[in-house]
């Protein structure tokens, strides 16, 4: 990032730090994509709250942008098993943090399995969460009863420039794999796994490049708004995982389980928009399939009479090439930054919230008067 863009960046942070100056100022643990950008919104993070660690998502780190947090934060290493298990949760939070006042900044819900028995055990206060992502909201949305406030910027219309040029950047990618092996998109029949924000922003971006695509969603509504925008829609899901020779899965959750590997045809292609461990069940993949690497970031799995190839190990595929959706990004850690003040307020019952209109409003007023120009 040149010098004059860093300073920008710096200024449009403290202006949204200004404007949405918490009441009080609490401790926090931030979940974050590490990426070379991503150093300035860590700063206002720190601005607004008592940063007490930073937990990079381990499959998008910059080793950069790292080196330069760790300087000034502490960073530490983030798995889903440290919050899976209560003891271990707690006894991480408290190692940080104990007897304060607590924000859980999030992405992707890894606080999520644990959330009610570290509100009840942690020695200090737990404000609450905030969310970034759809898959983390649905993980907040199907916990049986949340024990404090949620605020969720997954579904903000703030996040629909990012969704969108988060489907570019995957298709890009995706295509990009592919000609590293002397492959290339057209000729290859592409599935769509989910038609969220994501999934349908694939879906036409594919269609614009003179792709064939079929879509398959497990909901009904989306399945009709598929229809509706000219895609075939699959009825089953086997047999269009058997006519596909691409595979993008848009689901946040498991889109493809062991058994449905081998139902892929000769040479597919697989490839996620999020990390495997949520979209793919290779665990369940039957034993029989052998692993080779054949390119810098496709491994083959192989067996008798069958193969497929999956892009970066079943991570997010656009993160290959820094994933970046430009400016655009800072709209919604803007309003990241606007739900940390409502936590602070100290005001919100137990349940998932949103940012209010009036402060979306605000957040896009700003943006567009340092990065309109």
């Amino acid at each position: 990032m040149e010098s004059f863009e860093r300073a920008r960046l710096d200024a449009y942070f403290a202006r949204i730090a200004a404007q949405f100056n918490p009441v009080e100022q609490t401790a926090s643990f931030l979940v974050t994509h590490l990426l070379p950008e991503r150093p300035a919104f860590v700063r206002a993070v720190a601005t607004m709250t008592r940063l007490t660690a930073v937990l990079p998502k381990p499959k998008s780190v910059d080793a950069a942008a790292r080196r330069e947090v760790e300087q000034t934060y502490p960073v530490d290493p983030l798995s889903r098993d440290r919050f899976t298990e209560v003891d271990s949760a707690l006894d991480y939070l408290e190692s940080r943090a104990t007897g304060e006042t607590v924000s859980l900044l999030d992405v992707g819900g890894y606080f999520a399995p644990t959330l009610a028995d570290v509100h009840n055990g942690f020695t200090g206060r737990l404000l609450g969460v905030v969310e970034d992502t759809e898959n983390g909201h649905r993980r907040y949305e199907d916990l049986e009863k949340l024990p404090c406030p949620v605020i969720s910027v997954a579904r903000s219309p703030l996040k629909d420039p990012e969704d969108f040029l988060v489907g570019q950047s995957v298709v890009f990618s995706t295509e990009a794999v592919m000609r590293e092996r002397g492959d290339i998109l057209h000729g290859r029949p592409a599935l769509v796994i989910g038609f969220g924000k994501l999934g349908s922003s694939i879906a036409r971006l594919l269609h614009a490049k003179g792709v064939q695509v079929t879509v398959f969603d497990i909901d009904a509504v989306r399945r009709t708004q598929a229809l509706s925008q000219g895609f075939a829609v699959a009825r089953d899901r086997e047999a269009a995982l058997t006519g596909a020779g691409l595979v993008l899965c848009a689901t946040g959750s498991v889109s493809l389980r062991g058994e449905d590997f081998g139902h892929l045809r000769n040479g597919a292609y697989v490839a996620t928009v999020t990390s495997s461990e949520d979209e793919l069940d290779l665990a369940g993949l039957p034993h029989v399939y052998t692993r080779t690497q054949v390119g810098d970031h496709v491994t083959r799995y192989q067996t008798t009479g069958h193969y497929f190839y999956l892009a970066n190990g079943g991570n997010a595929v656009n993160f290959l090439h820094g994933a970046s959706v430009g400016p655009f990004i800072f709209l919604v850690q803007a309003e990241i930054l606007a739900a940390i003040r409502m936590l602070a307020s100290n005001d919100l019952p137990p349940g998932i919230h949103e940012v209010p209109a009036a402060d979306r409003e605000a957040i896009a007023a700003t943006w567009l008067s340092y990065f309109n120009r």
